[in-house]
This record gives C-alpha cells, structure tokens and sequence, in this order.
C-alpha cells in the first residue's frame, strides 16, 4: 500500500530566504521518513503553487495526499485560503488538510535551540526575559495560541515571558523588550516565533534593537522537522485505513 504523499504548503515570500528555509525544513523532514514522497508548494509569491502540484500529482496517477500548512496557528491563512485552494483540485485526489503546527511542546523545544544558539545557558534562565515575538494576526484563536505558548515557555523556567507581535496585533517587540525592562529584568531576550525569514521576521528583528539576544528563526530545527512528520502521521491514519478498505 503506497503511502499518501506528503505535501507541505508554505505562504511565499518576495525575500529568496523564505523559500530557501522552507525547502531546508522539507529536506530534513522527508530525511525524517525514508521512503516518503514529500512535495513543498506556495500560496503565494513563489512557485511551484499549490495547484500546479496537485495538478502534477494527479496526472501521475497519485491518489492520497496529505495537505499540512506550514503554520503555526490556525488564522485565516488555514482557515480560509488553504482550504479554497485544495478544493481547487483534480477530483482523482483524496486530500486530507493536516493540523497546522502549533500548539506543540515541539515549538518550545525549537525556540529555546534557538535561544541557546544565540548564546543563551539553561542557567541564564532565571535572569532572562524573553519576548516571543510572532508575524501577528487578527483572530482571536490566533493571539490564544501564541499568549498559551508564551506560558508554555515560561513554564520551562525562563523568568518571564512575553508574547509580542509584528503586525496586526499588540503590543510590538519593542514595546515588550522596554516592558521587560521596566520590570527590572536583567537580561532580554528576542525569540522570533516565526518559521521563516522575510519581511515580518525582520520587523521582529528591528524591534529587538533594545533586547540583549536575538534568537534565529525557527527554520529547518530538528523539532519543527519532527513536528512535520507528527502532523503527517496523524492526519495519514485515516487515510491510510479508507486505501486498505477500496
């Protein structure tokens, strides 16, 4: 029995860094699961589009597809536009929509990687705040998620944790670096809850101005390629079972 094919749907972006971190993520990700087929497609801004391989998919004779959004909440990119563009597909595919990949301990795990690469200690925890600063969005499920992940955060120890938002939401890095401070926190810390460069992130980034450590990305990290996987997996089941079953 094939195995439904894995494929990952990523916004795009004008910034060449976008596109590039996404296919690193799905290259180690697919390293993750020998043997599976893993396309990666685009929303927008970069290609191949998201109908353009299912299209290809379909004419070669590919049945099963797992759709995941590479998202880490359900706004209105997962609520809204992935949907529309899946129903857009050849009606010889069976495509399942995968959870998008948050929330998950995988995530926090990511961002403290992140944290310690950028020179951070597991014992700088206790005299450190971080700001963990995502792209931003207007749905409350949204904003719910992230403010959950900044207490999941906080529960590993780091002596205060505040969400923060690039647009469309608040407050600013900024304005949560100088809350921290105004706190008397000792030492700041930016965490960009992002998966990918581009103009966002670098608003996350100016923010950080006032901050002592600014975290990478999340990008291709071992969690986030893991979490793929996971999120593959759950939603292949019952896909699976209905192949057995034809």
């Amino acid at each position: 029995m094939n195995r439904p094919v894995l494929l990952v749907i990523a916004h795009g972006s004008r910034d060449p860094r976008h596109a590039a971190t996404v296919q690193a993520l799905v290259r180690r990700a697919g390293a993750l699961r020998p043997g599976l087929r893993v396309e990666t497609a685009f929303l927008d801004f970069n290609l191949p589009s998201v109908t353009g391989v299912l299209d290809r998919l379909a004419a070669e004779g590919v049945r099963d597809v797992v759709a995941l959004p590479l998202l880490l909440t359900r706004a209105f990119h997962a609520k809204a536009d992935v949907p529309a563009v899946l129903r857009q597909a050849p009606p010889s595919l069976r495509i399942r929509q995968a959870e998008v990949l948050g929330p998950s301990p995988l995530l926090v795990a990511a961002v403290e990687r992140r944290l310690y690469e950028a020179g951070l200690t597991p014992g700088d925890k206790s005299t450190t705040g971080v700001v963990l600063a995502s792209a931003g969005s207007t749905d409350p499920e949204a904003i719910a998620v992230i403010a959950e992940t900044a207490r999941e955060l906080r529960r590993t120890g780091w002596c205060s944790v505040r969400p923060a938002f690039a647009s469309a939401s608040l407050p600013r890095t900024e304005d949560a670096v100088r809350a921290l401070r105004a706190d008397g926190v000792r030492r700041v810390a930016v965490a960009p809850y992002v998966i990918a460069p581009g103009r966002l992130p670098d608003r996350i980034a100016a923010g950080a101005a006032g901050a002592d450590v600014l975290a990478d990305v999340l990008g291709p990290s071992p969690e986030l390629a893991a979490l793929l996987v996971e999120r593959y997996t759950e939603a292949a089941r019952p896909l699976s079972r209905v192949a057995a079953a034809g």
